[in-house]
């Protein structure tokens, strides 16, 4: 098969990536083969490509929201056939013994891996998966507008909770806070806008791009300005999507007493040193993103069905990765990248 691999990590101007052939994979016991229909774009990619991540595995190929059609069974699977089409998603495995894990809090296990980081990701023509982390994509949503909704969709809703949303026990409904600001306005951003909108919020976006806040306006956020221009009105709460240290004592600034602030992403600049009496007192809360649970994405694919929360979408083949990693580092596009095969 045809696949990208990370062949030194560096600055995306400088090709860290390579297309090359190598073997077709096999199940593991547990795993199902993967024939990839599309692969969305994340930034986690970016950050694996340029080293911001540690090389967890050399030469690895990157990408982790992945839609397919499982062509191998691996002889301990059960649930899944030859043919079905499923999700791949960031959240690979974990031990399931640990006090996390134990706890329901397995995106901290420590013996957690990661698709496209720790083992073969969708950037290429097939993948593997095990199956008990693998989701099923309901046959009436396409594959390139589902694959965005594995990484971006499920972080967005994960990033949602720990900034206040409270899910229902059943995990059909969602309590949003009224006011939200995003920081920020890529693939998770405009997921989660989508679904805080559908729920009830006023969402406020602060984001330097204007292709990005016209598309958060036609979303129905409530505004969108530049961060340094900060929210029409005191915040409940926040989420910063954006790598951008520096945002985060902005959030701070624009929430009012007892605002919680999430930080969705697994790699952030610097943070720089916080004003106590203006960006922390009155019991404003900071909050951090790890990764999500399964039950996490199981929840968020049911209300992004149930809402009809879909992908603002740029395709490109998947023999110009490269070029859909430059074009997101350099902001050309709103919404998400997804490569198909060629």
């Amino acid at each position: 098969m045809r696949a990208w691999v990370v062949n030194r990590p560096g600055p995306i101007d400088q090709h860290p990536l390579r297309w090359v052939a190598k073997p077709t994979p096999d199940p593991a016991a547990d795993e199902l083969v993967v024939e990839v229909l599309a692969c969305g774009v994340c930034r986690t990619d970016l950050h694996v490509a340029e080293g911001d991540l540690p090389v967890h595995r050399e030469q690895v190929t990157p990408g982790h929201e992945v839609v397919g059609e499982v062509v191998a069974l691996g002889a301990d699977t059960a649930g899944f056939s030859v043919g079905d089409r499923v999700g791949v998603a960031w959240l690979r495995s974990t031990d399931g013994t640990c006090s996390y894990c134990r706890r329901g809090a397995e995106n901290l296990c420590p013996a957690s891996s990661y698709t496209g980081w720790d083992a073969d990701g969708g950037y290429a023509e097939y993948t593997t998966v095990p199956a008990a982390f693998a989701y099923r994509i309901p046959d009436d949503l396409d594959s390139v507008a589902a694959a965005p909704l594995l990484c971006a969709g499920i972080i967005g809703y994960r990033a949602l909770k720990r900034a206040g949303a409270v899910a229902g026990s059943d995990g059909t409904t969602l309590t949003v806070p009224p006011r939200l600001g995003l920081y920020g306005f890529g693939a998770s951003a405009h997921l989660c806008a989508q679904l805080a909108v559908a729920l009830g919020a006023r969402v406020h976006v602060m984001t330097r791009g204007a292709p990005a806040r016209k598309l958060a306006l036609a979303l129905g956020a409530a505004s969108a300005g530049d961060p340094a221009d900060g929210p029409p009105e005191p915040l409940d709460a926040a989420i910063t999507f954006a790598p951008v240290g520096e945002l985060v004592p902005v959030a701070m600034r624009a929430l009012d007493r007892g605002g919680v602030l999430a930080i969705a992403g697994i790699h952030l600049s610097d943070v720089p040193s916080l004003n106590y009496e203006r960006e922390l007192f009155y019991e404003k809360e900071i909050r951090s993103v790890t990764a999500n649970t399964r039950d996490d994405g199981h929840e968020f694919l049911r209300l992004a069905a149930r809402h009809g929360i879909t992908s603002t979408t740029h395709v490109y083949p998947l023999s110009r990765a490269d070029d859909a990693l430059s074009d997101l580092e350099a902001g050309r596009f709103d919404g998400a990248a997804v490569l198909v095969p060629d």
